[in-house]
């Protein structure tokens, strides 16, 4: 979890680093921090461009859970959860299609449940990300990214660097 742009994008650096694409990145953060951070008038990068991917569809697919699972599924990495505030991008959004209505009704924790982060930490995770904080995660492809992950988001600033 990060609380503020640099920090994240430091991480998010490291892991272009080591050949892991947008594709590869979870990022979730509320859309007040989305548009503090990640806003029209703020630089252009990679991350940023991440963060925007689902904000022009937030208000395209209203609130109900039908219509928000449907353009999950429809964009595949990225959306704008509009009844929740939050913007989900990366390999997550697209879990939460497959979890159907129950996916969404669960919120943001039973998200983080379902992709394998314990209760505790799935809470404490929402709670951050409703106080402005950036979680980002990743799914290291062996021990030694892994390792070099842990230390990367520890040096720039993450806290709750967590394994799973």
């Amino acid at each position: 979890m990060f609380r503020d742009r640099n920090s994240a994008e430091q991480a998010y650096n490291s892991l272009s680093s080591r050949g892991y694409t947008k594709d590869d990145v979870n990022v979730l953060m509320s859309d007040e921090t989305r548009k503090t951070h990640f806003g029209s008038d703020t630089a252009d990068t990679e991350l940023g461009d991440k963060a925007m991917e689902g904000a022009g569809v937030g208000s395209a697919i209203g609130g109900t859970a039908g219509a928000v699972i449907g353009a999950i599924a429809a964009i595949g990495t990225s959306v704008a959860l509009p009844g929740l505030g939050l913007i989900i991008a990366g390999p997550i959004a697209a879990a939460l299609a497959g979890a159907g209505a129950g996916g969404l009704t669960g919120g943001l924790v039973g998200a983080l449940v379902g992709s394998g982060i314990p209760e505790e930490h799935a809470k404490e995770y929402e709670s951050d990300i409703k106080n402005g904080g950036i979680v980002m995660g990743v799914n290291p492809r062996n021990d030694e990214d892994a390792r070099y992950f842990e230390e990367e988001f520890r040096r720039s600033n993450g806290d709750k660097v967590r394994r799973y």
